[in-house]
């Protein structure tokens, strides 16, 4: 059972509940630590749990018959996911797997339903999740066609900031060229240039292994 401190840290969705459905969030709801390079989940795979991020990060990701890798989505401390599977009782159509060592928060499926069912604040939530994941995922259709590795990189980047998915006012995010490029799809050393190319223009400031986001709008129209 998930503490009532660290429920309110790593779901924002939780401070608009009523008290009783609180409860009931946070006794249906557990944790575990994954290492890096370790899946939380593959291809197939029928997890019977809700899943947050509440450290670390995950990369969502799938691979086609032919044996080409695309990644999904990024997924940072604060994000929830998986209800869609979850809803509709199929396996998952995607390997997610940890980055860096991560901290995952699983919330029993009978736990989902009975919030589901019962609390209107928690549905407000999911349908937003929805809408904004379906716009990621268009946004992914179209960018992964038409940009070049800076622009894909910078797409990323900025999904990590939106604030429906990630509510976090914290704009430094710490993580690695590797990870980026993991994420983008791209080598380290072409992350390492699009960084550069992107702090020259005045999105981002680069640290050792965080980024800072100076304009997040800019950024995330980026096409070059």
């Amino acid at each position: 059972m998930i503490s009532e401190d660290e429920l309110r840290r790593i779901a924002i969705w939780s401070h608009d509940l009523a008290p009783e459905e609180f409860e009931e969030a946070r006794r249906g709801t557990t944790t575990r630590v994954y290492g890096k390079g370790a899946y939380v989940c593959h291809v197939g795979d029928r997890l019977e749990s809700w899943t947050g991020v509440a450290d670390g990060l995950l990369k969502m990701s799938t691979t086609s018959r032919s044996g080409k890798s695309a990644t999904l989505a990024g997924l940072r401390g604060g994000a929830w996911f998986g209800e869609g599977t979850i809803i509709k009782n199929e396996a998952r159509r995607y390997d997610l797997v940890a980055l860096r060592e991560s901290k995952v928060a699983l919330m029993r499926r009978q736990t989902f339903f009975w919030l589901f069912e019962h609390s209107a604040a928690f549905n407000r939530f999911l349908v937003h999740q929805f809408n904004e994941r379906l716009a990621q995922f268009i946004g992914l259709a179209e960018y992964d066609r038409m940009l070049g590795a800076t622009g894909r990189l910078a797409r990323n980047l900025a999904w990590l900031f939106n604030p429906i998915l990630y509510p976090s006012q914290d704009r430094t995010l710490t993580i690695s060229q590797e990870e980026l490029g993991l994420l983008a799809g791209i080598s380290r050393q072409m992350a390492n240039q699009s960084l550069a190319r992107l702090a020259e223009l005045g999105f981002i400031k680069v640290g050792h292994n965080e980024v800072t986001i100076l304009d997040l709008e800019r950024l995330a129209r980026y096409e070059g």
